[in-house]
């Protein structure tokens, strides 16, 4: 679903899918106003659209990763890791999670999942 949110900066035009053509006009094309999936342009569109948005909220985005944004405010830390339309987030504190989720939920139609369990086919287990 990610990949639906991003924002276009090309003008692209598709042909009407099929099953929705209109009849009296079966030449025309769609100017896209958003990414769909099967454009090259769908995943750099959504990283662009994220980074932005998280960026805005005070994160930074790593040099070495550009899938790993930092936020630092005073003894506060967070570490957010995006993969497609998975996220990772760690904290320095037990609030400052709610802050971020509120404010990505905000943002974006998203699930908080609870804790981390699983994730690309490995089995996390926290230790305190």
């Amino acid at each position: 679903n990610a990949f639906l949110h991003g924002d276009l900066e090309e003008t692209i035009y598709a042909h009407q899918p099929a099953g929705f053509i209109d009849p009296s006009t079966p030449d025309y094309v769609c100017l896209l106003q958003k990414s769909l999936y099967g454009l090259k342009q769908a995943p750099r569109a959504w990283h662009q659209r994220f980074a932005t948005s998280i960026c805005k909220h005070g994160f930074t985005a790593a040099k070495s990763y550009a899938s790993l944004f930092i936020f630092k405010d005073g003894v506060e830390m967070a570490y957010l890791l995006l993969y497609v339309d998975h996220i990772i987030l760690t904290t320095s504190s037990s609030d400052l999670p709610r802050c971020i989720i509120a404010r990505l939920i905000s943002v974006f139609a998203m699930t908080n999942l609870g804790a981390l369990h699983h994730f690309l086919g490995i089995s996390v287990t926290q230790v305190l």
